[in-house]
């Protein structure tokens, strides 16, 4: 699994390691929620497709610069967020219209490489994350607290709830926005 560097917010903050998030589930959590803070999960959510246009319109030739060898490009890291919608869309409903349905985890690096995000189209990769993720902003806004205490089994970590799961998903976009943006940093240096 890639360790990739994760900045949070300002480039003097030290870099901190992502914790595994088979390794050490709870950690990886606590590590997302961190990110999150006292945020609005929504307000960040939908936030994120406007932040994500402004970093590939700022990119210029480095989107598919690997800062390092076994580390994403932004292009990449992009790709990893709107994989982790795509999982998250469908986690979201079934937690919400089954009774504690299994959740399958995803080996992520797998994904960045198989579906090779590296030679996609940052303009379709960004299409498609802006519909899914008004979908999801737009259904968790007409959620009530039941439907937010439901739970879905996940394989690795166990019960997650619905708002939970936000949450979580609302940490992961400043995480990986944050790296995609040292990855340009780091690109552009080499």
């Amino acid at each position: 699994m890639i360790r990739s560097r994760i900045i949070f917010g300002m480039s003097d903050v030290p870099a901190t390691p992502s914790p595994d998030p088979i390794g050490d589930p709870k950690a990886y959590q606590d590590f997302l929620l961190a990110a999150l803070g006292n945020d609005d999960p929504a307000t960040v959510q939908a936030g994120t497709p406007a932040a994500m246009r402004q970093l590939v319109g700022e990119a210029g030739l480095h989107i598919r610069t690997r800062p390092a060898p076994g580390e994403w490009s932004a292009l990449e890291v992009i790709g990893h967020i709107v994989d982790g919608e795509v999982v998250s869309s469908a986690r979201y409903r079934f937690i919400v219209a089954q009774d504690e349905p299994a959740l399958v985890g995803y080996d992520q690096d797998r994904w960045v490489q198989g579906l090779n995000h590296n030679d996609d189209d940052p303009s379709a990769l960004l299409d498609q994350f802006e519909a899914m993720r008004l979908a999801n902003v737009s259904m968790w806004r007409r959620s009530n607290p039941d439907d937010r205490a439901r739970v879905g089994m996940h394989e690795e970590r166990g019960a997650e709830s619905y708002e939970l799961t936000f949450r979580l998903i609302a940490g992961h976009d400043r995480i990986h926005l944050a790296q995609a943006r040292e990855a340009l940093r780091a690109g552009s240096r080499r």
